[in-house]
């Protein structure tokens, strides 16, 4: 190599470095000593390699890709501009996850995915962080710590408890629908590719009339749906833990680029003050019929993460990043996300976590959020960190300001579950399975639900139940247990009370 190429190592700070081989010590066998400054500053960057992994979400992969607008006729919801014309492209990078498990968890576990998306718009950050189903487990997010709980591990035996999972869900029925879809084939998908996202919470967009719509988001993969049956997914752990990593990132390596067809469910602001099922509740879906889906646009993957760490492990999405042009709604769930999202970047990446590369905009931004570890791009230099003031900072304009929204009702800490339908989704969910899909779900049950004390296992199989008698007689029977008897005991507890 000429030494007109050759790279000189150094420090951190630039110090060219003259020996990276030995430490620096009291003679050949002698101890170190404290001015070796390379020794310490590589053994403290070591230390610092692995900042805190996320909560939940903690295994993922990543991609770069665009979104594409193909249907405008969104424009008459919304006057965010990555809709206004067909054609029209968006730079996105996307990371999918499981939820529960660990960073070194096998991708292949029983578990919802994490869908989330962030779209670098002419206007700003716009994050969709969805999963890879349309419902979740609570409707409540004084719940969410509590379940996240039962889905870690026992803290007596650091064991992943079945005790603790079904206990949890057997006392929250409100969480059936979405441990119908877990133990179904869905609950294993065959890689990142081949199965759909949902923004599960229901936001909303905006028109130039000012007039508001509530929205669900829908991304239906172009790959087509594939899963894992239960064994194949227990035993692909063992052949290859990180198969939906390696699946993903060698299709885009070779030019098989994954797509997703982008689709909306649209209901009129009003609509919601009448509509038969909350349309903010979280375990529940939108009947098709009723809103159907309409096609906005096509995600497409197309190029690979040059450097995880730096691209996926520091990707922060928030549900709190939207455009002009849209907006939240009551949906509980996305309320308390707004909050505890960016609350946990700031611990996990530090208070400057939205301008790494990977997070920061791609179009103009400004603001007087100044200092904080890893102020690393300049910190504004010397421009003024207040406003206001008559230095040419930058300034708000009412043109953006939120549309006002009317709320009534008491402060209270009113009951989530007096909304008691839990079992009428779930029940056609079950009905609309293929009988061979059927008995994998309870195949899957059964394998589960068997690590429970039969108490709960009893209680669990009334709301299967009352789901479909079919449902919770299958489960019952897997189990050994005899379901005239349960659900005997169930109607004399009720009349006892």
């Amino acid at each position: 190599m000429s030494d007109e190429k050759k790279k000189i190592m150094t420090t951190d700070a630039g110090r060219p470095v003259g020996d990276n081989q030995n430490s620096l010590t009291v003679g050949p066998r002698g101890p170190v000593v404290f001015e070796d400054y390379l020794l310490f500053e590589k053994m403290a960057h070591f230390n610092r390699e692995r900042i805190p992994e996320r909560v939940v979400h903690a295994k993922g992969s990543g991609a770069h890709g665009y979104f594409v607008c193909t249907s405008p006729d969104i424009t008459k919801y919304t006057t965010a501009k990555l809709f206004s014309a067909a054609g029209k492209k968006t730079p996105t990078f996307i990371r999918f996850s499981t939820v529960g498990g660990e960073k070194g968890s096998a991708d292949t576990e029983r578990d919802p995915r994490g869908f989330a998306l962030k779209f670098y718009t002419e206007e700003g950050n716009w994050d969709m962080t969805g999963n890879n189903t349309p419902v979740f487990f609570i409707r409540d997010p004084l719940k969410f710590g509590d379940f996240i709980h039962t889905q870690k591990r026992d803290p007596e035996t650091n064991l992943k408890s079945a005790t603790m999972m079904w206990d949890f869900w057997s006392l929250s029925p409100e969480s059936l629908h979405q441990v119908t879809i877990l133990f179904s084939d869905r609950g294993t998908p065959d890689g990142y590719r081949h199965m759909d996202g949902f923004s599960s919470h229901t936001y909303s967009l905006i028109n130039a009339k000012n007039e508001l719509f509530y929205v669900k988001w829908h991304f239906k993969t172009k790959q087509g749906i594939k899963n894992f049956d239960g064994p194949t997914a227990s035993s692909m752990r063992g052949v290859d833990p990180d198969y939906a990593q390696r699946d993903l990132f060698e299709s885009i390596a070779k030019g098989d680029f994954p797509k997703w067809r982008v689709l909306v469910q649209v209901m009129p602001e009003k609509d919601a003050e009448t509509y038969h099922l909350n349309p903010f509740d979280l375990t529940k879906v939108w009947p098709h019929k009723d809103y159907p889906l309409q096609e906005v646009g096509e995600l497409v993957l197309d190029r690979n993460p040059e450097n995880y760490f730096a691209e996926v492990e520091q990707a922060a999405f928030e549900p709190r990043n939207i455009v002009p042009g849209m907006g939240f709604s009551p949906d509980k769930m996305l309320q308390a996300r707004l909050i505890s999202y960016p609350d946990a970047h700031r611990y996990r990446l530090g208070v400057n976590y939205d301008s790494l590369p990977v997070n920061k905009p791609q179009c103009p931004y400004h603001t007087y959020n100044r200092d904080g570890a890893m102020s690393h791009d300049g910190n504004h230099g010397k421009a003024v960190n207040y406003e206001p003031n008559s230095f040419g900072g930058p300034t708000q304009d009412p043109a953006y300001r939120e549309r006002p929204k009317q709320v009534s009702g008491t402060v209270d800490r009113h009951n989530h579950r007096l909304d008691s339908d839990y079992y009428s989704q779930p029940g056609d969910l079950f009905r609309l399975m293929k009988p061979d899909a059927r008995e994998r779900l309870i195949a899957n049950i059964v394998g589960s639900l068997g690590g429970a004390p039969q108490r709960i296992q009893e209680l669990q199989i009334r709301h299967f139940y009352k789901a479909d008698p079919a449902y919770g007689t299958g489960v019952a029977k897997g189990l050994g247990l005899n379901i005239e008897k349960i659900i005997a005991a169930e109607t004399k507890e009720a009349a006892a009370d």
